[in-house]
């Protein structure tokens, strides 16, 4: 498992480096947000429901994190993804990753890339495993819209704050959609580029 995570750790900085590139990010703005970053790992086991509509696996949401990387140890659908209003199946492929980006790289592009919200659910014949790893960046960096993605024709769209403070902030709500991500935005106010918050 040691061995996984490692290369899963290396996997997450090429995917967040190469992101940051195609915003035309500063490269020292990504390395220093994410060196030393948190790496934690979940294993999920759904079993059979015999009533999978009057159950859920997990309730919707978006992760706090830049990048959750997702293993399917099996064939069984279970995870879903909410698109233009609607709740759709993603496929397990056999030997392949799912990537989902996570609030936090919602933040840091300025709300160029987006969380996705997703949902897990059972199923009544098979049970369904697999391991989330999640890959956020070092608790004693500030998270906000990167600088070099701000300024006069592109204000920022969310808040800054201390990485421990929005980890707390996160923990001390229950799942609820993208209710996070709502609550880091600024508020806009019409004909003034003036950011006050929410």
């Amino acid at each position: 498992m040691e061995a996984y995570s490692e290369e899963l750790k290396k996997l997450a900085a090429t995917l967040l480096s190469q992101m940051a590139k195609a915003l035309k990010m500063d490269d020292n703005e990504i390395n220093e947000l994410f060196r030393d970053g948190v790496q934690s790992m979940r294993m999920n086991f759904y079993p059979p429901c015999p009533e999978p509509d009057n159950a859920i696996g997990f309730s919707p949401h978006s992760d706090a994190v830049a990048l959750t990387i997702l293993f399917q140890l099996n064939e069984t659908e279970g995870l879903q993804i909410r698109k233009d209003g609607k709740w759709v199946p993603v496929k397990p492929l056999q030997n392949a990753f799912v990537v989902n980006v996570g609030d936090i790289m919602e933040i840091v592009s300025n709300g160029v890339y987006r969380s996705i919200e997703h949902r897990a659910t059972v199923n009544s014949d098979s049970k369904r495993l697999s391991v989330a790893t999640f890959y956020s960046s070092n608790l004693n960096s500030e998270l906000g819209p990167a600088r070099s993605l701000v300024g006069p024709k592109n204000p920022p769209v969310f808040r800054r704050m201390p990485i421990e403070e929005y980890f707390k902030n996160f923990f001390a709500r229950k799942l609820n959609g993208k209710s996070y991500i709502d609550f880091m935005k600024l508020e806009v106010r019409e004909n003034d580029n003036t950011q006050i918050d929410c």
